[in-house]
């Protein structure tokens, strides 16, 4: 599996690429609007968001009249291989194996999660052949 060399987002960041996500297309007027059930935020604070977000590579644009209409330039997950992969530094030392460790000693796994399990972990040991 390739790694990306994208930071993880903010959590604020990550709040606006969900909507974008989730809706394949949008404004700033529509990602605005879709906070404000949790926050209000000016529509300028918005923008300066989406704007770095693209500046970073996660949004692209095309202009539809005098408007910009962003959409996702990277899947969501490599939004969610950053943060695992900043959760495995931080909480277990840079060892996946000691993550792993703790998700099955806290959680357990159904017969279904581990043969799903194994089977990644024999494609991704083929894949290094």
């Amino acid at each position: 599996m390739a790694k990306s060399n994208s930071s993880p987002l903010t959590d604020a960041q990550r709040e606006i690429m969900e909507i974008v996500w989730e809706r394949h297309e949008v404004t700033v007027s529509e990602v605005r609007d879709a906070l404000s059930a949790r926050r209000q935020l000016a529509r300028n604070t918005v923008q300066t968001m989406i704007v770095r977000l693209e500046d970073k590579g996660w949004l692209k644009h095309r202009e539809q009249g005098r408007t910009f209409v962003y959409s996702a330039n990277r899947p969501r997950t490599v939004s969610l291989g950053a943060k695992v992969a900043q959760m495995v530094d931080r909480f277990f030392a840079g060892s996946p194996e000691e993550m792993v460790t703790a998700l099955i000693e806290y959680r357990g796994l159904t017969a279904d999660e581990a043969e799903r399990i194994r089977d990644m972990i024999d494609e991704a040991e083929s894949s290094k052949r």
